[in-house]
């Protein structure tokens, strides 16, 4: 089926549901180290830090819900990781033991701890935290496993100063992530709830903005929705946030 006839089908299925809410930050958490700060309207959050990975986490659980928002990094400085993690525990940066799902965009290829990080975007399963080393810097490792890489940006890092519109769904089944309104990973799997939040590595002054959720209409069986009703409402939400930023 054509993409615009997944968009069109998409916008019908999201017409019937609620628009998304705006997220209130403020009771957000910091972990890893990083430099977080809140603007004023409590709904967008700016990370300062070139540092160690950092995750600054919701106060509620993700599956079921999809997050939709704005990214940009705001410097022509450096060219690593920006991103998100879904199904995430407190304490899981520094856990030894995890389970949680990482979706990072690395702008640019770069050899260092003795591999090669690759530009572009990938999902990865964690079940070893996020150590500042290779594991995390090349998923390269047990602890930090590759599942895939975007389908149009899995090897194009993103760009200086651009301000990219982001919707992810998150069920215990699948999980899907769209840039600028395209499906980019789309994974299925068993996946643990948890906090959704950002995540940087060695990447100052990223800005997360204008941050909304929806919650996911169940399938059938409500705890594993069907995909190709996920990959309608992915469509549709990307398209309508789409529409709104024009």
């Amino acid at each position: 089926m054509k993409a615009s006839i997944w968009m069109a089908a998409g916008a019908m299925l999201l017409a019937g549901t609620a628009q998304g809410a705006a997220v209130n930050l403020s009771t957000w958490t910091n972990e890893g180290g990083g430099n977080w700060s809140l603007a004023a309207d409590n709904n967008s959050v700016r990370q300062t830090l070139n540092g160690p990975p950092t995750v600054f986490y919701s106060d509620f659980n993700g599956q079921g819900i999809a997050l939709s928002g704005e990214i940009t990094v705001q410097t022509g400085s450096d060219d690593d990781y920006i991103g998100f993690v879904l199904g995430f525990s407190p304490g899981d940066v520094s856990a030894a033991a995890t389970d949680f799902i990482l979706v990072d965009w690395k702008q640019g290829t770069q050899p260092f701890f003795g591999c090669t990080a690759q530009a572009g975007l990938a999902v990865s399963r964690v079940t070893g935290g996020l150590p500042d080393n290779a594991a995390t810097w090349c998923h390269n490792s047990p602890s930090v496993t590759e599942l895939a890489r975007g389908s149009n940006l899995g090897s194009v890092g993103w760009a200086d100063n651009t301000t990219y519109a982001f919707d992810l769904l998150f069920t215990a089944a699948q999980i899907q992530v769209f840039v600028d309104g395209v499906l980019e990973l789309d994974i299925t799997g068993t996946f643990n709830d948890g906090r959704f939040g950002f995540y940087n590595y060695s990447q100052s002054t990223v800005l997360y903005s204008a941050i909304e959720e929806e919650v996911v209409p169940p399938g059938p069986n409500p705890s594993v929705p069907e995909p190709a009703t996920l990959v309608l409402l992915g469509a549709g939400i990307a398209c309508y946030r789409l529409t709104r930023r024009s």
